[in-house]
Order: structure tokens, then C-alpha cells, then sequence
């Protein structure tokens, strides 16, 4: 069999569920690892090289079951069209696709109402393109006043769609962040903020580190608890 970076296979566990593994290498890791790709539905199987993909495959293999237990606890998609309702700022947000000019434009009520110009089949992108503005607007405000508090500079603060992290920071001060934290409420975005502006400062998760966190967030335990519990949920929306 030869199996080469990007393949993907089909595995079959016990209850009859059907498990998508696709193979990856990362020179980073030190081992065979597993993990969930929840936007695709997939397993990953990781090796640290690529003569050790044959081993990460049998490696999924033999936990098949595991896998197929946690893909099927995964929260449902929700879709981001015409009538649907989704949460903004951890607020409900309804969907219209009646939206005047080119641009989603966003009315306050209750619940507040997302209107979206253009074709139904687009519409999913509209809605994400006006979500990563928004996530990106309160994000620089975030990051700007937890920055003054810390007497830190972020040399560049970017909004991606990032799987396995809400926030990162680099050596070099630049800032990145998930743009579905805008779906949650505020304050655990003000959170995940206050985190990466902290790791300006310690670049660990020592007592210094999260005294400094504390310093913006004094909340901070209850917002990371909130996303450990329902963090999948902003994973599962939109395409």
C-alpha cells in the first residue's frame, strides 16, 4: 500500500460509522498524533515524517472507535442562510436575505436582524465576510486596550479561521485570532484578548502570565470555561 501525505481513508468502527482519516506531515511533532479537523468531519493522522505515514495510518486504524465516538458528539452545522438564526456577540441574530446595496447590514431588535443582499448561494459568504469585519473591529479595540493596560505594542493584530486555536502570539509581537470568537459573547472575546496581550509580556502559561491576564480579565476563568464547553458549537457554524 502506499500511502503519501494528503490521502485519505475510509475506516469503519464498530457501530457501522463511517470515519474519514486524512494522513498529514508535520516535522514539528514528536510522535504519531490524532486529532478532529471538526469543520470537515475528518480525523487527522499526523506522522513527523513521511516514512512514518503507514504507521499513522494503522495507528488511526486501531482507534477507529475512539474516533468515531467523538465525530458523532461533534454539535450539528449550523447553516448561515436565508431564515436561519445564529448567535452574534452571544446574541441571537436572524438572517434575512432582503439586504439593500451590496454590503450585510446589521439592525438592532431583538433579535437583532442580518440583512444580506445578492444570491441565495452566496449568501454564506456574505454573512462570514461581514462576521470577520466585525470580529476584526472588536478584536483591534480589545487587543488596543488590554495593550495600554499591559504597557505592551502589538506589532500586527490579523483575523483568520483558525482550527485548533482561538489566539496565538508570536516572538515578534503579532497577534492572530479565530473570527468566530465574534459568535460568542463579548467577554470571552474581551478574554481571549487579554490572553495573547499577556503572552506579550510571558510567553508561557506561568503565575506571572495569568496574574497579567487577570490584570485585564479578572473574569477570566468563567469566559475559558465557557469556551472549553461551547466552543464546538462556533466550529459548527456556517459552511
Amino acid at each position: 500500500m502506499i500511502i503519501d501525505k494528503g490521502d485519505k481513508m475510509a475506516l469503519t468502527a464498530k457501530s457501522g460509522k463511517k470515519v474519514i482519516v486524512r494522513l498529514e506531515v508535520n516535522p514539528k511533532a514528536k510522535r504519531l498524533i490524532l486529532r478532529l479537523d471538526e469543520q470537515r468531519r475528518e480525523a487527522v493522522a499526523i506522522a513527523p515524517s513521511k516514512r512514518k505515514l503507514k504507521a499513522a495510518a494503522v495507528f488511526a486504524k486501531e482507534r477507529v472507535d475512539w474516533l468515531a465516538k467523538h465525530l458523532s458528539d461533534l454539535p450539528e452545522y449550523q447553516a448561515l442562510a436565508d431564515g436561519e438564526t445564529f448567535n452574534l456577540r452571544g446574541q441571537p441574530c436572524l438572517i434575512s436575505r432582503d439586504g439593500p446595496g451590496r454590503r450585510a447590514v446589521l439592525e438592532a431588535g431583538e433579535p437583532q436582524v442580518l440583512r444580506v443582499p445578492g444570491l441565495a448561494e452566496s449568501a454564506d459568504k456574505r454573512v462570514v465576510r461581514f462576521l470577520r469585519k466585525q470580529a476584526e473591529l472588536d478584536l483591534c479595540a480589545a487587543v488596543e486596550r488590554h495593550c495600554s493596560r499591559l504597557h505592551v505594542t502589538a506589532q500586527r493584530v490579523a483575523v483568520k479561521d483558525t482550527r485548533t486555536r482561538w489566539g496565538s502570539c508570536t516572538a515578534d509581537g503579532r497577534l492572530a485570532f479565530s473570527w468566530r470568537l465574534v459568535m460568542a459573547p463579548a467577554s470571552v472575546l474581551d478574554y481571549v484578548a487579554a490572553h495573547e496581550c499577556a503572552h506579550l509580556l510571558e510567553m508561557n502559561h506561568s503565575k506571572a502570565f495569568w496574574a497579567h491576564v487577570e490584570t485585564c480579565c479578572p473574569n477570566w476563568k468563567r469566559e475559558r470555561a465557557w469556551l472549553r464547553q461551547q466552543g464546538r458549537e462556533l466550529h459548527a457554524v456556517g459552511a
